[in-house]
This record gives C-alpha cells, sequence and structure tokens, in this order.
C-alpha cells in the first residue's frame, strides 16, 4: 500500500485540469503517440464540444519514480465549473491529496476557494500548483503570494509547470509521491468499498466505479449494498488503465470497478457501501451529503410515444448523475412528463443535450424557476416550485424566496458595471474588499431566481470573461411574488407561465410577447399574444394577419361592391379567429427562456 497514491485535481474552469492529466497519462507512457487526443479523459462529446469536463473521470498510472520505484497513482479529473462541484465532493471522497491547480495568469478565482474548502472538509494533503507559466501574463510570485495570503497554504510545497508544453509535470509526479500520503487500510478485515460513480452500460448492466477502503474482492464473491441488501454476484473486477483492465483482485487502498450484472438501475446509488454477502463488515461508510436542487424545470417529450422511453432514459442518467432529481408531472399543453430538478443553468442544459443525444428522445423544457415558500391564511405553509400549483391569491398572507450570497471575484476596474448589475437583480448587503492589489472580491445578497435567469453570462460578458463567481443559498427572506401567465389568441399556455417578482413582471412579460411573435408564424387571422396577471393585462404584441387580396378582381365601379368583399373578409377572420388553433413551434417555448441584453 505504501506505493499507492490516491489523488485528485482540482481548480476553477480553464485552469488546465484535463490538460494537465493528459500530460500525466503521456508521462506515464499510458497511450501511444498515435492514439493521443486532447483532453483523453473527457469522454462524452459535449464535453469536447463545449471544452469543459462535466463528469469525474478516474485512471491508474504506473509511475516510475526517480528512486527506481514504480507507483501505482490513482487520478481523479474533476469538473471545474460551480454547477457541478457535488462530483468534486464525490470524487475527494476516494482521495488522501489533491493538486490544486492556479492559473499564473489569472490567480486565485472564486471556484478555487470553493474546491479548497471541500478539499479541506474531507481532511486531504493539498498540493498548490501554478500552471500556465509559459504565457506571456503569467505572474508566479503574485500568484505564489495569494496562495500564502488568500488560502493560507504552505507555499515551499508550492510547484510550478506549463501543462501544455509538459515543463515541470515530471516534479509534480514526484511531489505526489513524496508529499501525499499513501491510504489506510487492512486488507484481511472484511470488505468495506465506497461507490463513488456509476454509468450504465446496455451489454453488462450497472459499472460501479468504488474505492476499496478495507478488505479485498475479486470475481465470484457474492457482495451486498448496505442500503437496500440486494446481492450479486461479481462477474470481473478491475483498473481504469486507459482502458477498463480486469485484475484477478482488487484489495484495500485501491480505486477500480466492480461488474456484477446489475441490471436494476434503483439498487446502485453513490455514497452506498459495498460488502462480501458471507463476510459482512460492521458499518457503512458515511457515504455523501444529499444535494439539494436549486433551479426547476418541467421535461416532456415532444412526441407523447416517448414518455416511456423518458422514463428509463433519466433513470439511467440519474446512476451516473447523482445531483438530477425528478417526479411526475403534467401539462395541459405538452401532456406528461417530470418535473426535474438540477444545480444551475448549465446543469440543466447539460442533462437536456445528454438526454437528446445518448438516448434520442427531443424534448420541450418549461421555464426555470426556484422553490417559493407560501403562507396562507388559514395558517399552513406550501413550497411550490411549478406555477400551475400557485395558491390563490386571496389565501396568501406572505411569501418568500430564496436568497443567496454571491462571491465575484474580479479586477478592480470593473467594479462599476458590476454594481449596477447587482442592483438590477435586487441586489443587497453589498460588501467588498480587495484580497491583493488590483483585484476585488464582491460579496452581495441577491434573490436566487435572479441569478439563474442569465446572471452568469452578463457577467462574464461585462468583465471581458475575469469575473468569477461562486455562491451558497443562505435563506428565504419575504418577497412580492405574483404569477405570469402567457395567453396566445385568448387561450392560457401553462408551459409558458411564471413566478416573478411584482417589480420585474411587465419587463418579464414583455420579453416573452416579444420573443413569441418572433417565433409564432403568420395565420389568416390576427393573434394577440398577452401577458397577463390575474386579470390584468400588463404586455401584449400582436402577430399580424396574412391578408389576401379579395379586392383584385375589381376594376373601377362604385366603390360599395369593394366594401362588401372586404365586409365579408371581416366577417371570415372574426369568425376564423374564435374557432382558429395557433401552433405553438418549439423554437418559441426555448426562445421564451433566452434573454436578448448582450
Amino acid at each position: 500500500m505504501n506505493k499507492i497514491r490516491n489523488f485528485s485535481i482540482i481548480a476553477h474552469i480553464d485552469h488546465g485540469k484535463s490538460t494537465l492529466a493528459d500530460r500525466m497519462i503521456q508521462l506515464c507512457e499510458m497511450v501511444s503517440a498515435r492514439e493521443f487526443k486532447d483532453q483523453l479523459l473527457d469522454s462524452m462529446d459535449i464535453e469536447r464540444e463545449r471544452g469543459i469536463t462535466i463528469k469525474s473521470q478516474t485512471i491508474s498510472l504506473p509511475y516510475k519514480a526517480k528512486d527506481g520505484q514504480i507507483y501505482e497513482l490513482n487520478l481523479v479529473d474533476t469538473p471545474g465549473h460551480v454547477d457541478f462541484s457535488y462530483e468534486v465532493s464525490r470524487a475527494l471522497a476516494a482521495c488522501e491529496g489533491a493538486l490544486l491547480l492556479i492559473d499564473a495568469a489569472q490567480g486565485v478565482e472564486a471556484q478555487t476557494l470553493a474546491n479548497l474548502y471541500l478539499a479541506m472538509e474531507n481532511d486531504l494533503e493539498i498540493i498548490p500548483v501554478i500552471n500556465k507559466i509559459d504565457l506571456p501574463a503569467a505572474d508566479p510570485e503574485s500568484t505564489l503570494f495569494q496562495i500564502e495570503e488568500d488560502l493560507g497554504l504552505d507555499i515551499n510545497n508550492a510547484r510550478l509547470c506549463s501543462a501544455k508544453t509538459g515543463q515541470g509535470v515530471d516534479e509534480i509526479l514526484e511531489a505526489v509521491i513524496h508529499l501525499l500520503p499513501p491510504p489506510q487500510g487492512d486488507a484481511d478485515k472484511p470488505l468495506k468499498a465506497l461507490i463513488f460513480d456509476a454509468n450504465y452500460d446496455p451489454y453488462r448492466g450497472t459499472i460501479i466505479s468504488c474505492r476499496i477502503f478495507e478488505g479485498r474482492i475479486k470475481a465470484g464473491d457474492t457482495i451486498i449494498f448496505m442500503s437496500n441488501n440486494a446481492s450479486y454476484k461479481v462477474e470481473e473486477v478491475g483498473k481504469f488503465l486507459f482502458k477498463k483492465t480486469p485484475q484477478k483482485e482488487l484489495r484495500a487502498g485501491q480505486i477500480g470497478y466492480i461488474l456484477a450484472g446489475v441490471k436494476t438501475v434503483d439498487d446502485t446509488r453513490p455514497g452506498d457501501t459495498v460488502t462480501l454477502k458471507d463476510r459482512p463488515c460492521a458499518q457503512a461508510l458515511p457515504g455523501f451529503k444529499e444535494v439539494q436542487p436549486v433551479v426547476f424545470s418541467s421535461i416532456y417529450p415532444i412526441s407523447t410515444d416517448d414518455y416511456e422511453d423518458l422514463t428509463t432514459a433519466l433513470g439511467k442518467l440519474k446512476l451516473n448523475d447523482a445531483a438530477l432529481s425528478y417526479q411526475k408531472d403534467t401539462s395541459a399543453a405538452l401532456g406528461f412528463g417530470y418535473r426535474c430538478g438540477f444545480l444551475g443553468l448549465l446543469h440543466l442544459e447539460v442533462v437536456q443535450e445528454r438526454l437528446e443525444r445518448e438516448f434520442d428522445i427531443p424534448l420541450i423544457l418549461t421555464v426555470p424557476t426556484v422553490s417559493y415558500r407560501f403562507y396562507l391564511q388559514d395558517g399552513t405553509t406550501e413550497i411550490i416550485d411549478n406555477p400551475s400549483y400557485f395558491p390563490d391569491p386571496a389565501k396568501i398572507e406572505r411569501t418568500e424566496e430564496p436568497f443567496i450570497k454571491a462571491s465575484i471575484l474580479m479586477p478592480e476596474r470593473y467594479m462599476g458595471v458590476v454594481m449596477n448589475l447587482c442592483m438590477e437583480r435586487r441586489g443587497e448587503n453589498t460588501t467588498y474588499h480587495y484580497p491583493t492589489p488590483g483585484r476585488i472580491e464582491l460579496n452581495c445578497e441577491l434573490p436566487l431566481a435572479e441569478v439563474i435567469y442569465d446572471f452568469y453570462d452578463r457577467l462574464k460578458s461585462i468583465t471581458q470573461g475575469y469575473g468569477s463567481f461562486d455562491y451558497e443559498l443562505i435563506d428565504y427572506r419575504s418577497s412580492n411574488l405574483v404569477k405570469l401567465d402567457i395567453l396566445v389568441n385568448g387561450e392560457r399556455v401553462d408551459a409558458l407561465s411564471q413566478l416573478v417578482h411584482r417589480e420585474k413582471s411587465r419587463e418579464r412579460g414583455l420579453h416573452a410577447c416579444e420573443k413569441l411573435k418572433e417565433e409564432i408564424p403568420r395565420h389568416m387571422f390576427k393573434i394577440a399574444i398577452q401577458a397577463t396577471i390575474g386579470g390584468a393585462v400588463v404586455a401584449r404584441t400582436n402577430v399580424a394577419a396574412m391578408r389576401k387580396d379579395v379586392t383584385a378582381k375589381c376594376y373601377g365601379g362604385d366603390i360599395s361592391r369593394k366594401r362588401k368583399l372586404l365586409e365579408k373578409q371581416k366577417a371570415g377572420k372574426k369568425r376564423m379567429k374564435t374557432v382558429g388553433n395557433v401552433d405553438i413551434p418549439q423554437k418559441a417555448f426555448l426562445a421564451v427562456l433566452k434573454s436578448d441584453q448582450s
């Protein structure tokens, strides 16, 4: 066990985690020059297209150290985006140490701090690594100063590297061996293994990624999951060498996978403990904290025939994405679907794309909302995240909405525009301080509903990409909420209803009406698009009718002939308006979600 090191790479977005992992894989000669491609561990198409890591990935590296010994380094590459911080926390539970990667040009950013705290909660040994020292704008001295001042880490253990050129990567691997502790555990005790991830293979069932804390496991053993006592016979165990490689056994301290023909997706839960049936361990490992979703949206299949497929797909996706939560939902306009909870808008987009790509199900999403508290006059409290369950306004005593504490790190020249953005989004209790010369940390309390809409995109554009943002939920505060309904041709479209603050209702209603006007095709009759609160119309636009020239055949003669034909056409349009149906295209639902502010 002294020759094993389990470690993770954690950092803010775009600080070079996946590139550093690539260099380590090349240095350990795990992949030939012909097979190499950038971001080797990012296996999903969506990760490659967006250039971000979404799933933690594990690989076991055989490394020959300078003292001639061969070590087994189990590397877990993690995502950097705030929406995927639950992936980071699960990966860290399987490790003893972490490399905290910091960009030499950008310095310490918001998610750097958040991930450092996650690592400290897991009692991990941390090595600071300064990356991108080859950039013209790199400033390693000031970054070292930030590491010491802001993070309170020992800079004697810090290492400098350029993951792009490979400079300094071998020194980082040496530091992993000498500065990180080997795993603890006894291979002769009863088996105790933690499931930290799983995914579904249509041919082999569930592939369980686990860290062995005590004991050993081999093919032929009968295992049980401690959360539900389901038992299975192990078919294969192995390590994550560039491909899944079967082994005779896995023993204490190692990270690997187990195949046991688990066909029922619900049996496997990340955070569960695996043990042997004939020699179980005394108590389960603590597992993971349940993740609380913050953004809610309903997902409906475009074709109602796909509902069963959507049910199966969500079950398989939940296995691979423990932060997704869902329950059944129905809509008058869209039929049967699911109300899903996400950790943020990027998480929502990724889940939608994965369902459409991996399971080939075209979807419609409703406007994202957060969960609000309604205190009614009869003394009861309702927690509502779906506008269709909005209580009778006459019975509401008061309403509350969730607030977050936002931490924004940026160069000081953007202070003014960011303050304006926060004020625009109903921010309060704004404080700021200077962690290092030229950089400001702004703390502001904001309603979560204002942040999920498009706050992050706006922040990135006004700070030219230099602003970084992290948040935590703090409490619920009193708010004046109303339900905004969208009517098309006098009929309410329930999928477009949203809960909004009264001050923002007209602005949000006008935005929805304008977007729908652009997307709904013209009909033979005029279509009114209205945004209403209760019975009051707060915004309205019209889609003009297509007009057939019925007077084209009249050459000269009495004007009354033309008038008669126009009156006849007018009556026909009036009748058509009462019986005609308006088809709202799929694009229109998505257009309402998008913000038009650049």
